[in-house]
């Protein structure tokens, strides 16, 4: 009995070590006044988009659904072409006029990613809708989940989090790969499923606790450790 006590103690003092290495790098990247000042600016983004309209929700929600399964950076710069649109082609553009943006911006999945947000129009009043369901004490991720095609857990956390909710991880490859290096999980998971993503995000608690962060806050941060981006 002695030698299992040990082991686990080891175990226990290898893994506190790894995350308190992890806080002391996000604490001596917020000291960084070039860094931080940076993230301030976008998490206030965040905060002013929160107060916007319907139209500027969806327009976030269409760059959310264009982010899975490619670079943030493509999805800004669709989004960004959108915009110039009046109002913004997201919500205007037939399906195969979005597809053809889509692809002239080497997305791999123009067909599929133009279908996604042509479909999501039924959602248009995304922020009325989302109001709605939290007033009557719903979760506004496990609407998005349930009803628009291409958004599971982690694109809707993203979405939520640009929006200006401050509570939901964004669990993508550069989180998973971090949180794997400093055995927060013993490796990265094949599928996000709600159980499992659940159970991952709660793992990122001590972090923020550790760091007085929110989850919004901590994951620019962990973002810009593993890819050196400060990117929405």
């Amino acid at each position: 009995m002695k030698i299992i006590k040990d082991n686990q103690s080891s175990f226990k003092t290898k893994q506190n070590k790894d995350i308190m290495g992890l806080v002391n790098q996000i604490l001596k990247l917020k000291s960084d006044k070039k860094i931080s000042s940076k993230i301030e600016k976008q998490l206030k983004s965040f905060k002013v988009l929160n107060k916007k309209n319907n139209e500027e929700w969806f327009s976030e929600l269409s760059f959310c659904i264009l982010t899975a399964n490619s670079k943030a950076q493509t999805a800004f710069n669709i989004q960004k072409l959108m915009n110039t649109r009046k109002p913004n082609g997201f919500l205007t553009l037939s399906q195969q006029e979005l597809s053809k943006v889509i692809k002239e911006n080497k997305h791999r999945f123009c067909n599929n990613k133009s279908k996604f947000i042509v479909e999501a129009r039924k959602y248009k009043n995304i922020k009325t809708i989302l109001n709605k369901e939290i007033k009557i004490g719903n979760d506004p991720r496990e609407f998005l989940v349930k009803n628009i095609k291409g958004i599971a857990y982690k694109e809707s956390s993203h979405f939520l989090r640009n929006v200006g909710f401050q509570n939901y991880a964004i669990l993508d490859r550069h989180i998973l790969s971090l949180m794997e290096i400093y055995s927060l999980i013993k490796e990265r998971p094949k599928a996000l499923n709600k159980y499992n993503y659940s159970n991952i995000e709660k793992k990122l608690l001590s972090i923020c606790r550790k760091t007085k962060m929110t989850q919004a806050e901590l994951d620019m941060y962990l973002f810009y450790i593993r890819s050196g981006q400060i990117l929405k």
